[in-house]
């Protein structure tokens, strides 16, 4: 499947796109050096999946509209189709996705998904748009998935990794509660000390740790003193962390949208974190990634 990858980048970052899923698979330095998952399938094949039209697991992987109840599968099923390349440069590319026969089944929406890559300097650009191309107000949520390496290949021991956060976060966060995959309705005190999160494994034993109430709308994730990521999400209001304990990554993961509580039994329009989106209406999601010192 490598051979597939659309590659971009300038002298100091190059990015590889699959168009399965509009997927970024690789973030390397001038130096060669991957920033991201190693991919090791003992653990977790993924790389970068976009979640879309929802985040998380419907409860009963399905959810209800206007009576009816539709399939759905975890994060949705816009990892699993194949993009169009509608726009290439030597630094950008631009992925599409529209609905079809396959996806109207699953959700009667005529939607447009959009994903644009673009590298400056030591920074990728990623933004995903949503544009409601039918007659009828669009629900929807959207969310990032990236795995980046753990330990980063610019030093230090995968326990002097931090998550340091723009602003302190001293809110609760949420965590999966007893029905896989679903949202805890209580609160888990947070983890973080000030603005700082020193991640273990441990941590991820009961999976992802999710953060509602988000201050930040950015973050550092690396060693401090060494060259480290920092990872920006204007408009995504959410975050969760996540791997599966012992691997090499961890997922930083920007959501605008979120799981269906545990026990929840409503309407698409009563899913926490759903979208409306206007018949004509588009809107837009970034997420950046840049080396820094």
């Amino acid at each position: 499947m490598k051979e597939q990858l659309i590659g971009i980048g300038s002298g100091g970052l190059r990015a590889a796109i699959h168009p399965l899923g509009a997927e970024l698979w690789s973030l390397t330095d001038a130096d060669g050096r991957e920033w991201m998952t190693d991919a090791d399938p003992r653990w977790w094949t993924g790389h970068a999946p976009l979640l879309f039209p929802f985040v998380g697991r419907s409860r009963g992987d399905a959810y209800r509209w206007e009576g009816r109840e539709y399939p759905m599968p975890q994060h949705g099923f816009a990892r699993r189709r194949e993009f169009a390349l509608v726009e290439r440069a030597e630094d950008s590319a631009i992925f599409r996705l529209e609905a079809d026969g396959k996806t109207r089944a699953v959700y009667p929406f005529d939607f447009r998904l959009d994903m644009a890559f673009a590298v400056e300097g030591e920074t990728l650009r990623m933004t995903a748009t949503v544009t409601n191309r039918g007659e009828a107000d669009m629900p929807f949520s959207f969310g990032y998935h990236p795995a980046f390496a753990w330990p980063l290949p610019h030093g230090g021991a995968v326990e002097e990794h931090r998550i340091v956060f723009e602003k302190g976060e001293p809110a609760p966060i949420r965590k999966v509660g007893d029905e896989p995959g679903l949202i805890a309705r209580e609160s888990a005190a947070s983890p973080v000390d000030g603005d700082t999160l020193a991640p273990t494994y441990a941590m991820f034993e009961g999976d992802a740790l999710i953060w509602d109430r988000l201050e930040s709308r950015s973050l550092t994730w690396g060693v401090p003193g060494h060259r480290r990521l920092k990872i920006g999400f204007p408009d995504t209001p959410w975050l969760g962390l996540w791997q599966k304990p012992g691997a090499h990554y961890l997922c930083v993961e920007p959501w605008a949208g979120m799981a269906d509580l545990v026990g929840f039994t409503g309407d698409v329009w009563e899913k926490q974190g759903i979208m409306r989106l206007a018949p004509g209406a588009a809107r837009g999601f970034r997420m950046d990634v840049a080396l820094v010192e």
